[in-house]
């Protein structure tokens, strides 16, 4: 956890460092109170004394009681703007951090688990600095003080008081060995609670569809069962912890006056007064040691949660980046537009296998490349090497002549217009969405329309309510499957780039859509370089080129006629989806 401190600024340190003075002068006050009280308890048994001396004491106590409250308020104020400022701090950097993994590396935490660690976790840290912080201070502070106001009291009193400290120690130990393993498996728990919920909430229509409403319910139930069983286990486990205090406090309280009765019995009438004041005060500073040793027990209950969340967090901020960005932000090859590959090869971390298996290539500027093959070929994976959502394992991804691990993260995506399989949308306007991103470019309205046209999108955004200023929901739920996939093209295409990148989007789109689409999109991209993923036939068959894929290997490259009659793969892919004279028609 001391890890994560390092994102505390230089000013929490001064309002920590602050507080804690206010602390120490709140247990000074808190701890001066029993002595005015002595004094009162001699003053009111001692023969001629005064009211006004008696009601001046009390005075003194009032003030210190006052004092530790207003101490206490500011302490709250100052602790709680550090915790607050380093949760900001912390989330704020877990969030970077995540942007910066790779897919293989956000894979390996799982989408809930990175929700869990950006919320929940961060938040019981919060809780720890915000409440435990004061406490950890205060309760080591208030025992150590007390007990020196009392250790020349009564060594009697000084071995009962020392016996109830045993006692706490004891159970507090106990507890902390039984609760501390689990609360590794409730952070986990949330971590299962977060992602069935979220399968539930992204698949709602598959579980309708399916009458798998039941199903999901008990599934949820099982995980939730499970949260609440340990939750419920631990709290119990705690809940031990107040009886057992507040019986030691009490019993403590009684047995240091029923020592006190039998000390006073046995002295002489002198020493009465002077035995009967030690015995208020020794009771208040014992009580002061045992709730310091509460505030303890308190702290115990808070950290451990707080520690493995610390863990889970700094997981997270430890994790070496695979994706390393390059330095490179400008290019003097000459070439513009240009993507090769030169004898790559790919496997996923941890995998035996190659999914990718020596694939060399080169698109020229200008050029549309399709790749096309059966599933698991390795067709989008090869495309993603572009962008660098995964590097290659052997071998080089050129563009414009550089290899793409050289360049700067940003300069690189701000060459490519990438429309991803799954069309995504974010909640705002059409427009919002079309000019989403910075790539160097201003996006003009009228850029924004022509892209609408291309992307064949005008017509269906041209009947909504605000036209390009209509609201499209979160995850484009409120827009069909090829409406969003024709808004993503668009968004693509407001960006301008140099290589333009279609994994498989053009899949909900009608044929008649999509054959207009292309038309349009190759006349608009001339100058550009496209590389496109598809499953149909039509739409990659005016193609310059095209590349087959076949368990990872390149089993073919050429234009659409020369692979029908030398590419057995292709062959059999398009006779699949059209007959034997549209081929020989197209």
């Amino acid at each position: 956890m001391l890890k994560l401190f390092k994102n505390l600024e230089k000013k929490d340190y001064i309002f920590a460092l602050f507080a804690f003075l206010l602390i120490a002068s709140q247990v000074w006050l808190e701890l001066k109170m029993p002595d005015y009280m002595s004094e009162i308890t001699k003053l009111v048994q001692t023969e001629g004394s005064k009211m006004g001396d008696i009601l001046i004491n009390g005075g003194y106590m009032l003030l210190c009681a006052l004092a530790s409250l207003v101490c206490a308020i500011i302490t709250g104020y100052l602790i709680s703007n550090v915790a607050a400022r380093f949760s900001k701090n912390v989330r704020k950097k877990l969030f970077n951090k995540v942007m910066d993994l790779s897919m293989a590396e956000v894979k390996e935490f799982s989408t809930s688990s990175l929700i869990t660690r950006t919320t929940n976790d961060i938040t019981q840290v919060q809780m720890f600095i915000a409440m435990g912080l004061q406490m950890l201070v205060k309760a080591p502070l208030t025992a150590i003080w007390a007990v020196t106001k009392i250790l020349n009291k009564s060594w009697q009193w000084s071995v009962l008081t020392a016996v109830a400290v045993v006692i706490l120690l004891s159970t507090v130990g106990a507890i902390m060995i039984i609760v501390m393993p689990r609360f590794k498996i409730v952070q986990k728990l949330i971590d299962r609670v977060n992602n069935v919920t979220r399968e539930n909430l992204t698949g709602i229509r598959v579980i309708r569809a399916f009458n798998a409403s039941e199903y999901q319910e008990n599934k949820f139930e099982d995980v939730n069962t499970k949260l609440t069983n340990t939750q419920m286990f631990n709290q119990k486990t705690f809940a031990v912890m107040q009886p057992v205090m507040y019986l030691v406090m009490y019993f403590l309280t009684l047995a240091i006056y029923i020592i006190g009765i039998y000390l006073i019995k046995n002295s002489v009438m002198a020493s009465k007064i002077s035995i009967f004041g030690d015995m208020v005060v020794f009771s208040s500073y014992s009580m002061q040691v045992i709730m310091s040793f509460l505030m303890l027990a308190m702290i115990f209950m808070i950290l451990p949660r707080a520690n493995v969340s610390a863990i889970r967090i700094n997981e997270v901020l430890d994790t070496k980046i695979s994706i390393k960005n390059g330095k490179l932000k400008s290019t003097k090859t000459g070439e513009v537009g240009t993507v090769e590959f030169r004898n790559v090869s790919f496997k996923y971390p941890d995998a035996e296998e190659y999914l990718l298996k020596d694939i060399s290539f080169k698109v020229k500027k200008g050029e549309t490349v399709a790749f096309i093959g059966s599933t698991g070929s390795g067709k989008s994976t090869l495309i993603n090497l572009i962008p660098r959502f995964y590097d290659a394992t052997d071998g080089e991804v050129l563009v414009d002549g550089i290899n793409v691990k050289d360049y700067d993260l940003e300069y690189l995506y701000n060459k490519l217009g990438y429309v991803s399989q799954k069309a995504v949308m974010f909640n705002n306007t059409v427009e919002g969405n079309i000019k989403y991103g910075d790539n160097g470019k201003e996006k003009s309205d009228e850029l924004v329309k022509k892209a609408l046209e291309v992307a064949q999108a005008e017509e269906f955004v041209s009947k909504m309510d605000m036209k390009e200023n209509s609201m499209i929901a979160q995850g484009g739920t409120n827009i069909s499957g090829g409406q969003k996939q024709r808004l993503s093209i668009a968004r693509a295409i407001a960006r301008e780039p140099e290589i333009y990148i279609f994994d498989d989007s053009f899949s909900a789109l009608d044929y008649k859509t999509d054959s207009k689409l292309r038309h349009e999109l190759k006349e608009y991209t001339k100058d550009a370089t496209t590389l496109i993923v598809a499953q149909r036939i039509g739409t990659i068959m005016n193609a310059d080129k095209i590349i087959v894929l076949d368990k990872g290997k390149c089993v073919g490259v050429g234009t659409h006629k020369e692979l029908l009659k030398n590419c057995e793969v292709y062959k059999q892919i398009a006779l699949s989806q059209l007959s034997k004279e549209e081929l020989e028609n197209a």
